[in-house]
């Protein structure tokens, strides 16, 4: 497992925004993939959780964010 995230830091080294970009899109369109193959009566928990995972890492992403563009413009 170990081996996996040194080769998954050095892809994230080695990538741009561009390459970024398309993996979020890849994971996107898998994600709307596996969405359409829930169960009807469990949709409304699998969206919560989506909705979970979704806040619980975008908040830390774009704080990044925003902590490297009020760096750049000092």
């Amino acid at each position: 497992m170990e081996k996996l995230f040194r080769y998954a830091n050095q892809y994230v080294e080695e990538s741009d925004w561009k390459d970024m970009a398309l993996l979020k899109l890849c994971l996107c369109a898998m994600g709307i993939i596996i969405g359409t193959h829930i169960a009807p009566k469990c949709k409304k928990a699998v969206t919560g959780v989506a909705a979970g995972v979704f806040v619980a890492t975008y908040i830390p992403m774009m704080t990044k964010f925003v902590k490297i563009i009020l760096r750049g413009e000092k």
